[in-house]
């Protein structure tokens, strides 16, 4: 099983995946912690991406593409994969269409998770990360128990997780993300999910709709 999750920054997209992955046993693929990776591995492909990322802007498709294929090829992603951050517009979707055939895969549910904009900047500027390992948190709905990790590292908030770039990211969902509720409505995947609510209400009806598709 192969799943997608949509949504707008902050609309909790990341959260459910990880839920999905500790119970469906699938593994959690975001293209923003691969780009992180890099970056902090300072790699060819990582100081290519810091220059797009510290602007808001996004990483240039075939940067994107070629960490995402190179993970797909990994033994632990046979069983099937959440895929979080990517595609983000509809020639992506396109490309990765391509990538998933040539290994005899496809996208069997994309869930779209939905929030009011206003919402979404709180959320966004509540985000926080650790500096050590990447778990997620957030000061509104998932705070830390402490300013660390349980990892033991320090509870920080991303360079990006800033007003000016939040606005740009969400101006950039708009004209590009969006249309890919279309494209996947038309491919009878597409699943709307309602993400104004707390994330455990919200991950019920993602499991009744695995449930419904037969996994």
């Amino acid at each position: 099983m192969n799943i997608l999750m949509l949504g707008a920054p902050g609309s909790g997209k990341g959260s459910q995946a990880e839920l999905i992955e500790n119970d469906y046993g699938l593994l959690q693929i975001s293209t923003g912690e691969l780009l992180r990776k890099a970056v902090s591995e300072k790699s060819a492909e990582g100081i290519r991406a810091d220059v797009y990322i510290s602007k808001g802007e996004l990483v240039p498709d075939e940067l994107v593409l070629k960490l995402l294929t190179e993970r797909l090829n990994d033994p632990d992603c046979n069983k099937g994969v959440i895929l979080d951050g990517f595609p983000r517009n509809v020639f992506q979707a396109e490309l990765l269409d391509g990538i998933l055939e040539k290994y005899r895969k496809k996208i069997d549910i994309v869930f779209n998770i939905e929030s009011p904009f206003e919402i979404l900047k709180e959320r966004l500027l509540a985000r926080r990360m650790c500096a050590k390992c990447g778990k997620g948190y957030n000061m509104i709905s998932n705070p830390p128990k402490s300013v660390y990790c349980e990892c033991g590292g320090e509870i920080i908030r991303r360079s990006d997780d800033n007003e000016a770039t939040i606005k740009n990211r969400l101006d950039v969902y708009l004209i590009s993300t969006k249309p890919l509720i279309n494209y996947y409505e038309k491919k009878e995947v597409l699943v709307n999910i309602d993400g104004n609510r707390k994330i455990p209400e919200i991950y019920q009806d993602v499991k009744v709709t695995i449930k419904k598709k037969g996994y």
